[in-house]
């Protein structure tokens, strides 16, 4: 697919989140095209809707339960429920994606959010858990080579709302990529960002 097809998308199908996971959905992607974490920690099987208008927009997403998923195994020994923390992340995903299918660039990274409230859990034979996220501002400062987006995010499991996630907040950042892991170099240690 090209970039500028890319940009017009209004959802995506399981084969093309895995392609922008692996690096291979783009012909001529920019320089330094987002990436959307490989599995296991990819939290989202599809993309059911992408708007935007303005500095606003939405995107919804969902993932397939697998009794067999990674998590249940070690969390916990007889008592498997999916990690609060992976329903955050995955609404992390949507955000830096969101970035990436607005013109963003660069590596993405959660930037926090102001309140989570878990009110259920997802276990092993439930069907589908759905990401819907609102956001309320998209920014992008071209001369920084930096994007942001600010959204809240709600998880449903089955058709029940579980989880709020209340401003979350992304940012895409140019030149911080570590492409040449596991090797010593310049992005190859961490801390605060823009020292």
């Amino acid at each position: 697919m090209k970039y500028k097809t890319f940009l017009e998308k209004t959802s995506l199908d399981a084969e093309e989140v895995l392609g922008l996971a692996w690096g291979t959905l783009i012909d001529d992607p920019p320089e330094q095209f987002i990436r959307l974490p490989r599995p296991p920690m990819l939290m989202i099987d599809r993309v059911e809707l992408i708007e935007h208008d303005g500095p606003r927009g939405r995107i919804i997403a969902e993932r397939d339960v697998r009794v067999d998923d990674w998590f249940f195994q070690c969390h916990f020994g007889g008592d498997p429920v999916q990690p609060g923390c992976l329903g955050v992340d995955a609404v992390w995903q949507l955000i830096g994606l969101y970035c990436g299918l607005r013109g963003g660039t660069g590596s993405g990274r959660a930037l926090g959010c102001k309140e989570v409230e878990f009110s259920g859990q997802i276990r092993p034979y439930d069907s589908v858990v759905r990401y819907e996220v609102t956001i309320r501002r998209y920014t992008q400062l071209k001369a920084g080579g930096t994007s942001v987006a600010i959204g809240t995010g709600r998880v449903l499991v089955d058709g029940e709302h579980i989880y709020t996630i209340k401003d979350a907040k992304v940012g895409l950042f140019d030149g911080i990529a570590y492409p040449d892991y596991p090797r010593r170099s310049a992005n190859s240690t961490g801390g605060i960002m823009g020292r």
